[in-house]
């Protein structure tokens, strides 16, 4: 696997070595990826004719050598007249040794005439020791036709020490005091996931008088990680200390934070077993397809996680995004149905360019965390990648709702005498208290807008204890959950026992 600059340098040179014809190169910066191209092959030679063709300017030389050869092939036309398909028959007449880049390859190789076109080059390209490299963004995928012919890479984005001598170069340039180590570190965090020239701009331009603003630093950051499509920055500002109960599971997640390879960023997955459900049965493909693209990166990354099941409303989402802002990293949304596409491969190319932007903005060290109503209908595989484990978060105890009722009482300025409040879950008092605020009504008053999930859905929740009982650890306490209708005896240490809720 490609991981560093020096990696992609060594694999281009291993293919220019046994005549590699043709190649795709996947960058988040194409001109960045001509000049490694070139500093690869040649190193301070310019005698290697170099080509490059893009929509607007058309077919013109990249180096000295290559602008000539350019003049040579195109003749008395105008380069920019030169069309894709017409750039690749042109293509046939390079010398030997040369390398043709064509830029935004990956919307022209669906049609025909270019993907035959490519396909031609390949037996006199390999005769001649030229090269075809066609530049394409990081999530494009070949046409079948190709697939079997021609070499992919990845260029990797910036290492940290790449992003340490831009931010560092870029100081030094505005003539600025050298950052400290500290200030050098946030810095860094900010800009991992982008690519070398925006993140020189973003530098440039959060420096003043006053140091390097590191909020317009992780802004850009923002704006880079929404423009995928099914990734949004968790923007709430809660923590641990807000919400109530799950004491369990809350100090599982400290250790995890502040343990050896602690994550970078945390990925929430809302109700991931809608976003699954239908693998292996769906007509389109399109799950299943999805399904294995996740269960290969995560192994392949080595991917963290944790599943929340319980009931609505009973904390799981708000611990997942709260999660982030306690340790002081980002937690990015992953809305695996916002990435499903109506073209044919579509929702599988963007799962895949969504997962890259994971991988670049952690560096290998991403925690997700998913969240579920029913973990029945998730894929067995699935659940297996989550290694930290399963965690059911039940309805809040007494001394839970307690410490819930002060936050929120608290939170909304309320107070007053409480309603009766077995059953409820950690949202329906948060509700309660806002209503109350909101309306200026006693709390009692608020609570007769509200009706428990534990009357609504009393079957469904007693079902999903059943399920989990003996099965998950449990959110609160110590140990894995232990649900029995009846309760006789004291419960042990490592196990929560309740009663049923009736309806």
């Amino acid at each position: 696997m490609i991981r560093s600059t020096s990696d992609f340098t060594k694999a281009f040179r291993a293919a220019r070595r046994v005549s590699t014809p043709l190649i795709v190169v996947r960058t988040p910066d194409p001109a960045s990826s001509v000049q490694l191209v070139l500093s690869a092959v040649n190193g301070a030679n310019e005698k290697t004719p170099a080509l490059h063709w893009d929509a607007v300017r058309g077919l013109v030389g990249v180096n000295d050598a290559g602008k000539a050869h350019a003049r040579e092939i195109v003749g008395d036309a105008e380069p920019s007249s030169v069309g894709p398909d017409g750039v690749l028959a042109l293509g046939e007449k390079l010398r030997e040794d040369s390398i043709l880049f064509i830029a935004n390859a990956h919307r022209f190789y669906g049609d025909v005439a270019v993907a035959q076109g490519i396909w031609n080059l390949r037996d006199g390209y390999k005769a001649r020791g030229c090269m075809l490299v066609l530049l394409t963004t990081l999530s494009a995928s070949l046409p079948e036709e190709l697939a079997q012919d021609v070499l992919v890479l990845d260029e990797p984005l910036p290492t940290i020490a790449d992003l340490e001598r831009i931010v560092q170069e870029t100081v030094d340039a505005a003539d600025m005091a050298p950052l400290g180590g500290t200030e050098m570190q946030r810095a860094v965090d900010a800009l991992i996931g982008l690519a070398a020239f925006p993140a020189e701009q973003v530098v440039a331009m959060s420096l003043s008088k006053q140091g390097l603003d590191g909020e317009q630093l992780w802004q850009r950051k923002r704006q880079i990680i929404e423009q995928v499509p099914g990734l949004k920055i968790w923007r709430g500002g809660e923590t641990f200390e807000e919400i109530g109960g799950c004491e369990n599971v809350k100090e599982f997640l400290r250790a995890i934070l502040a343990g050896a390879d602690s994550p970078r960023v945390v990925v929430f997955v809302d109700e991931i077993e809608k976003a699954f459900a239908g693998t292996g049965t769906d007509l389109s493909g399109v799950k299943t397809e999805m399904t294995g693209t996740m269960l290969t990166w995560m192994q392949d990354n080595e991917a963290d996680g944790l599943i929340f099941i319980g009931p609505a409303g009973a904390a799981k989402s708000a611990v997942a995004k709260a999660t982030g802002n306690t340790a002081g990293i980002p937690t990015i949304a992953f809305d695996l149905g916002a990435m499903q596409s109506s073209l044919v491969g579509g929702s599988g190319e963007r799962l895949r360019a969504a997962l890259k932007v994971v991988e670049a903005v952690s560096q290998g060290r991403a925690l997700f965390i998913a969240t579920c109503n029913s973990i029945a209908s998730l894929p067995p595989e699935l659940r297996r990648r989550f290694t930290l484990g399963t965690f059911f978060f039940d309805l809040p105890s007494a001394d839970e709702r307690e410490v819930i009722w002060r936050i929120y009482e608290k939170k909304y300025s309320v107070s007053g005498d409480r309603p009766e409040d077995e059953g409820w879950t950690g949202a329906e008092i948060k509700e309660c208290c806002r209503k109350a605020g909101r309306l200026g009504l006693p709390l009692r008053r608020a609570a007769e807008y509200t009706v428990p999930i534990s009357k609504s859905a009393a079957e469904q929740i007693k079902s999903l204890r059943q399920q989990a009982s003996g099965r998950f650890i449990s959110a609160s306490s110590a140990g894995v959950y232990r649900y029995e209708e009846t309760a006789t005896a004291p419960a042990p240490a490592t196990a929560r026992r309740i009663r049923s809720v009736e309806a």
